[in-house]
Protein backbone atom coordinates (compact mmCIF):
# COMPACT_ATOMS: atom_id res chain seq x y z
CA UNK A 1 0.00 0.00 0.00
CA UNK A 2 1.21 3.15 -0.62
CA UNK A 3 1.25 6.30 2.43
CA UNK A 4 -2.09 7.95 0.85
CA UNK A 5 -3.70 5.01 1.10
CA UNK A 6 -2.81 4.47 4.76
CA UNK A 7 -3.62 8.38 5.58
CA UNK A 8 -7.11 8.39 3.41
CA UNK A 9 -9.54 8.37 5.89
CA UNK A 10 -9.14 11.72 8.10
CA UNK A 11 -10.17 10.99 12.27
CA UNK A 12 -12.82 14.07 13.21
CA UNK A 13 -12.98 15.44 16.50
CA UNK A 14 -16.30 15.23 18.39
CA UNK A 15 -17.92 19.22 18.77
CA UNK A 16 -19.35 19.79 21.99
CA UNK A 17 -23.02 20.59 21.29
CA UNK A 18 -26.61 19.61 21.08
CA UNK A 19 -26.70 16.50 19.93
CA UNK A 20 -28.91 13.23 19.48
CA UNK A 21 -27.34 9.97 20.82
CA UNK A 22 -27.62 8.87 17.09
CA UNK A 23 -25.53 11.95 16.06
CA UNK A 24 -23.41 11.70 18.95
CA UNK A 25 -22.73 7.66 17.99
CA UNK A 26 -21.86 9.12 14.48
CA UNK A 27 -19.38 11.51 15.67
CA UNK A 28 -17.87 8.93 17.72
CA UNK A 29 -17.79 6.36 14.24
CA UNK A 30 -15.38 8.81 13.36
CA UNK A 31 -13.12 9.02 15.84
CA UNK A 32 -10.57 5.69 17.47
CA UNK A 33 -10.94 2.74 20.24
CA UNK A 34 -14.28 1.78 21.15
CA UNK A 35 -15.82 4.42 20.76
CA UNK A 36 -15.58 4.44 17.10
CA UNK A 37 -16.59 0.45 17.67
CA UNK A 38 -19.58 1.74 19.26
CA UNK A 39 -20.63 3.90 16.46
CA UNK A 40 -19.81 1.24 13.88
CA UNK A 41 -22.25 -1.13 15.57
CA UNK A 42 -24.87 1.22 15.41
CA UNK A 43 -24.09 1.30 11.53
CA UNK A 44 -24.14 -2.35 11.45
CA UNK A 45 -27.46 -2.45 13.07
CA UNK A 46 -29.13 0.03 11.30
CA UNK A 47 -28.15 -1.60 8.43
CA UNK A 48 -29.18 -5.21 8.98
CA UNK A 49 -32.78 -3.85 10.83
CA UNK A 50 -33.07 -2.11 6.70
CA UNK A 51 -32.44 -5.49 5.47
CA UNK A 52 -35.80 -7.19 4.55
CA UNK A 53 -34.35 -10.37 3.48
CA UNK A 54 -32.07 -11.20 6.68
CA UNK A 55 -33.01 -12.74 10.10
CA UNK A 56 -31.73 -11.39 12.82
CA UNK A 57 -30.48 -13.34 15.77
CA UNK A 58 -29.41 -11.84 19.24
CA UNK A 59 -27.39 -13.89 21.63
CA UNK A 60 -28.06 -12.16 25.74
CA UNK A 61 -25.46 -13.42 27.87
CA UNK A 62 -25.00 -13.15 31.52
CA UNK A 63 -27.67 -11.42 34.11
CA UNK A 64 -28.06 -8.40 32.55
CA UNK A 65 -31.24 -8.08 33.06
CA UNK A 66 -31.39 -7.52 37.11
CA UNK A 67 -29.38 -4.44 35.51
CA UNK A 68 -32.37 -2.33 34.28
CA UNK A 69 -31.51 -3.96 30.58
CA UNK A 70 -34.68 -6.34 30.09
CA UNK A 71 -36.98 -3.92 28.84
CA UNK A 72 -34.78 -3.00 25.85
CA UNK A 73 -34.65 -6.31 25.02
CA UNK A 74 -38.94 -6.50 25.29
CA UNK A 75 -38.55 -3.19 22.76
CA UNK A 76 -36.57 -4.98 20.24
CA UNK A 77 -38.61 -7.60 20.09
CA UNK A 78 -41.42 -5.34 19.68
CA UNK A 79 -40.49 -3.76 16.92
CA UNK A 80 -38.88 -6.75 15.18
CA UNK A 81 -35.02 -5.47 15.32
CA UNK A 82 -34.45 -8.92 16.52
CA UNK A 83 -36.17 -12.00 14.77
CA UNK A 84 -35.06 -15.09 17.27
CA UNK A 85 -33.57 -14.44 21.04
CA UNK A 86 -31.06 -16.83 22.31
CA UNK A 87 -30.12 -16.53 25.98
CA UNK A 88 -29.35 -17.75 29.45
CA UNK A 89 -31.94 -18.88 31.78
CA UNK A 90 -31.17 -15.87 34.28
CA UNK A 91 -31.77 -13.09 31.51
CA UNK A 92 -35.34 -14.17 30.80
CA UNK A 93 -36.27 -15.26 34.18
CA UNK A 94 -34.77 -12.31 36.24
CA UNK A 95 -36.82 -9.76 34.11
CA UNK A 96 -39.91 -11.62 35.10
CA UNK A 97 -39.33 -11.17 38.58
CA UNK A 98 -39.18 -7.16 37.76
CA UNK A 99 -42.62 -7.72 36.01
CA UNK A 100 -44.17 -9.49 38.75
CA UNK A 101 -44.41 -6.23 40.87
CA UNK A 102 -40.61 -6.89 42.87
CA UNK A 103 -38.18 -4.69 42.86
CA UNK A 104 -34.36 -4.85 42.64
CA UNK A 105 -32.57 -2.07 44.62
CA UNK A 106 -29.08 -0.28 44.11
CA UNK A 107 -26.49 -1.37 46.19
CA UNK A 108 -23.22 -1.99 46.54
CA UNK A 109 -20.21 -4.30 45.75
CA UNK A 110 -18.05 -3.90 49.10
CA UNK A 111 -21.43 -4.51 51.46
CA UNK A 112 -21.10 -7.20 54.46
CA UNK A 113 -22.28 -10.41 52.41
CA UNK A 114 -22.79 -12.38 55.81
CA UNK A 115 -25.07 -9.32 56.91
CA UNK A 116 -27.25 -9.96 53.51
CA UNK A 117 -27.27 -13.23 53.94
CA UNK A 118 -29.35 -13.18 57.42
CA UNK A 119 -31.42 -10.22 55.94
CA UNK A 120 -32.43 -12.87 53.21
CA UNK A 121 -31.04 -10.53 50.40
CA UNK A 122 -29.62 -11.28 46.75
CA UNK A 123 -26.33 -9.76 45.74
CA UNK A 124 -25.66 -9.35 42.03
CA UNK A 125 -22.47 -7.29 42.12
CA UNK A 126 -23.98 -3.88 43.00
CA UNK A 127 -27.70 -4.50 42.44
CA UNK A 128 -29.79 -6.12 45.68
CA UNK A 129 -33.01 -8.68 45.44
CA UNK A 130 -34.88 -9.77 48.18
CA UNK A 131 -34.67 -14.13 48.42
CA UNK A 132 -38.33 -14.22 49.27
CA UNK A 133 -39.33 -12.23 46.15
CA UNK A 134 -36.82 -14.46 43.84
CA UNK A 135 -38.90 -17.68 45.48
CA UNK A 136 -42.34 -16.53 44.21
CA UNK A 137 -40.53 -16.19 40.48
CA UNK A 138 -39.61 -20.13 41.06
CA UNK A 139 -42.75 -20.66 42.39
CA UNK A 140 -44.74 -19.03 39.35
CA UNK A 141 -41.92 -20.92 36.94
CA UNK A 142 -43.19 -24.13 39.23
CA UNK A 143 -47.28 -23.29 38.68
CA UNK A 144 -46.75 -23.21 35.01
CA UNK A 145 -44.15 -26.70 34.52
CA UNK A 146 -47.39 -28.41 36.58
CA UNK A 147 -49.90 -27.36 34.66
CA UNK A 148 -48.18 -28.26 31.52
CA UNK A 149 -46.43 -31.19 31.79
CA UNK A 150 -47.99 -34.13 29.88
CA UNK A 151 -46.85 -37.33 29.97
CA UNK A 152 -44.74 -37.75 26.92
CA UNK A 153 -45.09 -34.45 25.75
CA UNK A 154 -41.46 -32.66 24.38
CA UNK A 155 -40.63 -29.27 24.10
CA UNK A 156 -37.74 -27.41 22.79
CA UNK A 157 -36.79 -24.51 25.23
CA UNK A 158 -38.67 -21.94 22.67
CA UNK A 159 -41.66 -24.17 22.59
CA UNK A 160 -41.67 -24.22 26.37
CA UNK A 161 -40.44 -20.28 27.26
CA UNK A 162 -43.67 -19.69 24.41
CA UNK A 163 -45.95 -21.47 26.24
CA UNK A 164 -44.85 -19.79 29.26
CA UNK A 165 -44.41 -16.07 27.81
CA UNK A 166 -48.55 -17.23 26.94
CA UNK A 167 -49.52 -18.35 30.85
CA UNK A 168 -47.52 -14.67 31.46
CA UNK A 169 -49.75 -12.77 29.58
CA UNK A 170 -52.63 -14.15 30.65
CA UNK A 171 -51.55 -12.85 34.09
CA UNK A 172 -50.96 -9.52 32.86
CA UNK A 173 -47.19 -10.26 33.44
CA UNK A 174 -44.93 -8.67 30.71
CA UNK A 175 -41.90 -10.16 30.74
CA UNK A 176 -39.46 -10.13 27.64
CA UNK A 177 -40.82 -13.95 26.84
CA UNK A 178 -44.80 -12.81 27.05
CA UNK A 179 -43.68 -10.10 24.24
CA UNK A 180 -41.88 -12.48 22.69
CA UNK A 181 -45.18 -15.04 22.74
CA UNK A 182 -46.85 -12.03 21.41
CA UNK A 183 -44.65 -11.22 18.45
CA UNK A 184 -44.31 -15.39 17.54
CA UNK A 185 -40.70 -14.47 18.17
CA UNK A 186 -38.53 -17.85 19.46
CA UNK A 187 -36.58 -17.70 22.75
CA UNK A 188 -33.88 -20.70 23.25
CA UNK A 189 -32.40 -21.12 26.14
CA UNK A 190 -29.83 -23.94 25.65
CA UNK A 191 -28.51 -23.48 29.44
CA UNK A 192 -31.91 -22.95 30.71
CA UNK A 193 -31.82 -25.24 33.97
CA UNK A 194 -28.63 -23.73 34.76
CA UNK A 195 -31.45 -20.91 36.39
CA UNK A 196 -34.54 -20.42 38.23
CA UNK A 197 -35.98 -22.73 35.78
CA UNK A 198 -33.56 -25.67 37.24
CA UNK A 199 -34.92 -25.12 40.69
CA UNK A 200 -38.49 -24.74 39.66
CA UNK A 201 -38.19 -27.67 37.81
CA UNK A 202 -36.57 -29.77 40.92
CA UNK A 203 -39.39 -28.61 43.17
CA UNK A 204 -42.12 -29.47 40.30
CA UNK A 205 -40.01 -32.89 40.26
CA UNK A 206 -40.59 -33.39 44.27
CA UNK A 207 -44.19 -33.15 43.95
CA UNK A 208 -44.11 -35.59 41.18
CA UNK A 209 -44.32 -33.49 38.03
CA UNK A 210 -41.75 -33.85 35.41
CA UNK A 211 -41.62 -32.28 31.97
CA UNK A 212 -39.35 -33.11 28.89
CA UNK A 213 -37.52 -29.82 27.76
CA UNK A 214 -35.68 -31.34 25.11
CA UNK A 215 -32.44 -29.31 24.16
CA UNK A 216 -31.53 -31.55 20.91
CA UNK A 217 -34.62 -30.37 19.22
CA UNK A 218 -33.77 -26.62 20.04
CA UNK A 219 -30.90 -27.40 17.00
CA UNK A 220 -32.96 -28.74 14.82
CA UNK A 221 -35.38 -25.76 15.07
CA UNK A 222 -32.56 -23.52 15.03
CA UNK A 223 -30.82 -24.99 11.79
CA UNK A 224 -34.20 -24.53 10.26
CA UNK A 225 -34.32 -21.28 10.83
CA UNK A 226 -30.95 -20.97 9.48
CA UNK A 227 -31.83 -23.06 6.20
CA UNK A 228 -34.99 -21.03 6.05
CA UNK A 229 -33.48 -17.91 5.45
CA UNK A 230 -32.22 -15.59 2.80
CA UNK A 231 -29.32 -14.14 5.00
CA UNK A 232 -28.54 -14.45 8.87
CA UNK A 233 -27.40 -11.62 11.53
CA UNK A 234 -26.19 -11.60 14.57
CA UNK A 235 -25.67 -9.14 17.90
CA UNK A 236 -24.02 -10.58 20.62
CA UNK A 237 -24.31 -9.03 24.03
CA UNK A 238 -21.44 -10.84 26.00
CA UNK A 239 -21.07 -14.23 24.11
CA UNK A 240 -20.89 -17.68 25.81
CA UNK A 241 -23.37 -20.41 25.43
CA UNK A 242 -25.68 -17.78 23.00
CA UNK A 243 -22.81 -16.68 21.23
CA UNK A 244 -21.48 -20.46 20.26
CA UNK A 245 -25.34 -21.86 19.29
CA UNK A 246 -25.85 -19.09 17.33
CA UNK A 247 -22.81 -19.19 15.79
CA UNK A 248 -23.60 -23.14 14.79
CA UNK A 249 -26.71 -22.41 12.99
CA UNK A 250 -24.47 -21.46 9.81
CA UNK A 251 -22.50 -25.12 10.47
CA UNK A 252 -25.93 -26.56 10.21
CA UNK A 253 -26.98 -25.13 7.42
CA UNK A 254 -23.83 -25.75 5.84
CA UNK A 255 -24.07 -29.74 6.83
CA UNK A 256 -28.01 -29.57 5.27
CA UNK A 257 -26.88 -28.48 1.71
CA UNK A 258 -24.19 -30.69 1.15
CA UNK A 259 -21.59 -29.21 3.34
CA UNK A 260 -19.56 -27.86 0.42
CA UNK A 261 -20.58 -24.33 0.58
CA UNK A 262 -20.19 -22.08 4.05
CA UNK A 263 -23.24 -19.92 4.61
CA UNK A 264 -21.94 -17.52 6.96
CA UNK A 265 -23.54 -14.50 8.84
CA UNK A 266 -23.93 -11.77 6.65
CA UNK A 267 -23.62 -8.84 9.75
CA UNK A 268 -22.36 -8.83 13.30
CA UNK A 269 -22.07 -6.94 16.00
CA UNK A 270 -20.60 -7.79 19.67
CA UNK A 271 -20.91 -5.99 23.05
CA UNK A 272 -18.23 -7.96 25.16
CA UNK A 273 -15.76 -7.04 28.32
CA UNK A 274 -13.73 -10.13 27.36
CA UNK A 275 -10.42 -10.87 25.41
CA UNK A 276 -9.55 -13.00 22.80
CA UNK A 277 -6.32 -14.65 23.93
CA UNK A 278 -7.91 -16.83 26.77
CA UNK A 279 -9.03 -18.40 24.07
CA UNK A 280 -12.38 -18.46 25.02
CA UNK A 281 -15.60 -17.85 22.72
CA UNK A 282 -16.58 -14.76 25.07
CA UNK A 283 -13.60 -13.06 23.78
CA UNK A 284 -13.26 -14.62 20.17
CA UNK A 285 -12.86 -12.16 17.34
CA UNK A 286 -15.00 -11.95 14.34
CA UNK A 287 -11.95 -12.87 12.23
CA UNK A 288 -11.26 -15.88 13.85
CA UNK A 289 -14.98 -16.70 13.39
CA UNK A 290 -14.11 -16.17 9.23
CA UNK A 291 -12.19 -19.34 9.57
CA UNK A 292 -15.04 -21.34 10.72
CA UNK A 293 -17.21 -20.18 8.03
CA UNK A 294 -19.26 -18.71 10.61
CA UNK A 295 -19.12 -14.71 9.81
CA UNK A 296 -18.42 -13.80 6.16
CA UNK A 297 -15.43 -12.48 5.19
CA UNK A 298 -16.98 -9.31 4.07
CA UNK A 299 -19.72 -9.09 6.45
CA UNK A 300 -20.63 -5.75 8.09
CA UNK A 301 -19.11 -6.04 11.59
CA UNK A 302 -18.12 -4.69 14.75
CA UNK A 303 -16.84 -5.62 18.07
CA UNK A 304 -17.06 -3.38 21.15
CA UNK A 305 -15.09 -3.87 24.35
CA UNK A 306 -17.34 -2.30 26.67
CA UNK A 307 -19.50 -3.33 29.46
CA UNK A 308 -23.01 -3.64 27.70
CA UNK A 309 -24.75 -1.93 30.84
CA UNK A 310 -22.78 1.28 29.18
CA UNK A 311 -23.28 0.36 25.36
CA UNK A 312 -26.52 -1.39 25.01
CA UNK A 313 -29.00 1.35 25.77
CA UNK A 314 -26.82 3.95 23.85
CA UNK A 315 -26.97 1.33 20.74
CA UNK A 316 -30.58 0.62 21.36
CA UNK A 317 -31.68 4.82 21.98
CA UNK A 318 -29.60 5.19 18.72
CA UNK A 319 -31.58 2.53 16.86
CA UNK A 320 -34.81 3.80 17.66
CA UNK A 321 -33.94 7.41 16.34
CA UNK A 322 -32.71 6.26 13.29
CA UNK A 323 -35.54 3.91 12.35
CA UNK A 324 -37.90 6.65 13.92
CA UNK A 325 -39.17 3.91 15.86
CA UNK A 326 -40.64 1.92 13.01
CA UNK A 327 -41.39 -1.66 13.55
CA UNK A 328 -39.82 -3.80 11.04
CA UNK A 329 -41.07 -6.51 8.37
CA UNK A 330 -40.03 -9.94 9.95
CA UNK A 331 -38.16 -11.82 6.91
CA UNK A 332 -39.56 -15.12 8.36
CA UNK A 333 -42.53 -16.69 9.87
CA UNK A 334 -42.05 -19.00 12.40
CA UNK A 335 -45.91 -20.08 12.83
CA UNK A 336 -44.49 -24.02 12.25
CA UNK A 337 -42.52 -24.07 15.42
CA UNK A 338 -45.96 -24.01 17.67
CA UNK A 339 -47.33 -26.24 15.86
CA UNK A 340 -44.80 -28.87 16.35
Amino acid sequence: MKKSDYLSKKLETIEVGSKSVSELLRAMSNTGFQGKQLGNALDVWEAMASDPKVTIFMGYAGSMSTTGQWKMIKWLIEHRYIDVLVSTGANISEDIFEAMGNKYYQGTHTADDADLLKNQIDRFYDVYADEMDYRRLEGLIREFIEKKAEKGLSYSSAQFLHEFGKFQEDRKIHSISAAAYKEGVPIFSPGMADSGYGVAAFQAFKNGVSLDVNQFKDFYQLGRIGEESKDTAVVYVGGGVPKDTIQLVTIMVDLSRGGETVYPHKYAIQLTADSPQWGGLSGCTFEEAVSWGKIGEKAKRAVCYCDATIALPLLVHGLNERLGGKKRKPAQDFAWMWKD
